[in-house]
């Protein structure tokens, strides 16, 4: 059986904060570990990418800029960069930071390749000037070094051929993960409170401002107009939504992530704390709900891997139905019920990179996995008859993510074909 702690590490492991996009926030990061190690001014950079570290990078706004993409990413994280942030590598980003980085951008000093590896998470990249050039590599994971050198001398080589399936103990299951859930003393968990203070803060932002497409804020729009219902769901969705509005648009604030996504932290957090708002749940039902969303997500996630023609929000989604499901008496089996009833509606949708288009598909789940629990706790399934869905729960989540990861592998090469094809035209 898996002990509480080994459940604590994990979330703390897969429940970072971030600021901005994870894969260009990693792309810095990683540049900045170079420029660290270099310890020189830098004069170029040549970057090594895997197609989906390009397919989430190339489109997403940069926090603290109102530029998109990998160049800047790159260029802030020798400007402004600081390793030891983390994933909030560019969190002091500021005008003077942005007008140098953007002087290097125009100057055709940095140099994109596309990485021939069998990794779906590998950033490499090179910085040099005319005596010397230190060399990181990312790979696996968004803040996981696995190669450190200047020159010939090599301070970490921890790289190996192929990582997609990761290390991942089996012994986690949906019946372990709630078990761990009705178990645990509150003490131990309530830190989860702070990642749903964090998300919620951002939400807010996305709600006051004018972000991206403005989904959040256009429901909430149109709820004040009475086209549609001020009511629980409405809620939910309208905070995750104004959350990755502001997010995928570059606001500086933070985000609680979920296995390296922002989006998936929004999407596995937000949608909870909205229904325990609305039915005035105390914190420590709050903090078991999360705990149970987070820990679902992350368990479909370690199957599914990092990046995948899945779209990641899917997999936050079935975590947040849980979390809601169990806020609202849900029990063992209407959890698992839940799960049955998003992987038979929305597995289907497709990651075509990070983009502001993202609220909407975060609010999509969010309204799945609403509609997901309301049939749950009617006892009403998604049979073992239909589709992928199957009578074991972890078979279940296995056929998804075999899916994601395995059976649409051409699906994710034509959807970078077309979109790398589209932005030359």
């Amino acid at each position: 059986m898996y002990c509480n702690q080994a459940f604590i590490d994990l979330i703390n492991e897969e429940v970072k904060p971030a600021t901005g996009c994870t894969e260009p926030i990693a792309i810095a990061l990683c540049v900045a570990k170079a420029k660290e190690v270099l310890n020189e001014p830098v004069e170029k950079i040549q970057l090594s990418l895997s197609p989906n570290i390009i397919k989430n990078a190339m489109g997403v706004g940069i926090p603290g800029t109102d530029q998109i993409g990998i160049h800047i990413a790159a260029a802030l994280g020798v400007v402004t960069g600081k390793s030891q942030l983390g994933l909030e590598v560019l969190s002091t980003v500021t005008d003077e930071s942005v007008e140098k980085a953007s002087k290097m951008i125009n100057e055709n000093r940095i140099d994109i390749q596309v990485a021939n590896k069998n990794c779906k998470l590998y950033i490499e990249a090179k910085v040099s000037n005319k005596n010397n050039i230190a060399r990181v590599i990312i790979q696996g994971g968004h803040t996981d070094i696995v190669y450190v050198s200047r020159n010939d001398e090599v301070f970490i080589d921890k790289l190996t051929d192929n990582i997609e399936v990761e290390a991942y103990n089996q012994a986690i299951c949906i019946d372990s993960i709630y078990e761990f859930v009705t178990n645990v003393p509150y003490e131990q968990i309530k830190f989860i409170l702070d990642g749903s203070e964090m998300n919620k803060k951002i939400a807010q932002e996305g709600l006051n401002k004018e972000y991206g497409l403005k989904v959040g804020k256009t429901i909430e729009k149109n709820i004040q107009n009475k086209i549609i219902a001020d009511d629980m769901k409405n809620y939910a969705i309208r905070l995750a939504a104004a959350a990755s509005d502001a997010r995928m648009a570059g606001c500086q604030l933070p985000v609680m992530t979920n296995s390296g996504s922002g989006n998936q932290g929004i999407t596995a957090s937000l949608p909870v704390v909205a229904i325990s708002e609305w039915l005035h749940k105390e914190d420590e039902e709050l903090a078991r709900a999360l705990i149970l969303s987070n820990l679902v997500a992350i368990h479909i996630k370690k199957n599914l891997g990092k990046l995948s023609a899945l779209c990641g929000v899917i997999v936050a989604g079935i975590g947040a139905g849980c979390g809601m499901t169990y806020l609202l008496g849900g029990d063992i089996h209407n959890i698992k019920s839940t799960i049955k009833n998003m992987i038979g509606d929305v597995s289907g949708m497709i990651c075509d990179g990070a983009k502001t288009g993202c609220a909407l598909k975060v609010a999509t789940v969010v309204e799945a996995s609403f509609n997901a629990m309301l049939l749950s706790l009617q006892n009403i399934e998604v049979t073992k008859t239909e589709g992928i869905v199957d009578e074991n729960i972890e078979n279940c989540i296995k056929n998804l993510t075999y899916i994601g990861s395995k059976g649409m592998e051409e699906t994710d090469k034509m959807i970078l074909d077309i979109m790398i094809s589209k932005n030359k035209k």
